[in-house]
């Protein structure tokens, strides 16, 4: 079982993390840490017109966290809020109620369906889409209080 939970797929998505790093001048950043395993992922992103225009990740997590970011990393740029919103909660569902892989832009995040097995491991798989939605979230609103200021 754990060949399949550490499948060449997951492994090459860890060792290739695309946007590794940190931007000059992010709208917005957001840190998530999964208090079970200590994983760790900040996500710095450029939004404009509710689309991600940029996106960095600093991510210290296991292969799984890092497979997830890998996904987003090659994703992200130009999906919408909801895109990765969506994205979360899909993968959410796969991992903790059966739920389908999910589709559209972030389809990629199918190779880690066998985790669901392994609950301890649902937080740091999901820490990725968890702080880009927080620094997405965070840039818009951002935006919107200084249109309006």
């Amino acid at each position: 079982m754990l060949d399949e939970l550490y499948s060449a797929k997951i492994l090459n998505l860890a060792a290739h993390l695309p946007r590794a790093g940190r931007l000059a001048a992010p709208d917005a950043s957001a840190e998530r840490i999964a208090k079970l395993c200590g994983s760790r992922v900040v996500v710095d992103v450029v939004v404009e017109d509710g689309r991600v225009m940029d996106l960095a990740q600093d991510v210290q997590c296991c292969a799984l966290g890092q497979a997830a970011a890998s996904v987003l990393g090659a994703q992200a740029v130009g999906a919408t809020v909801a895109e990765l919103e969506a994205a979360r909660d899909q993968l959410r569902a796969m991992l903790k109620t059966d739920g389908p892989a999910p589709s559209g832009r972030f389809s990629d995040l199918a190779v880690l369906e066998p985790v669901k097995a392994y609950p301890a491991r649902h937080a740091s798989t999901l820490l990725p889409f968890e702080a880009a939605v927080a620094a997405a979230r965070q840039a818009i609103e951002r935006t919107s209080c200084a249109g309006a200021a």
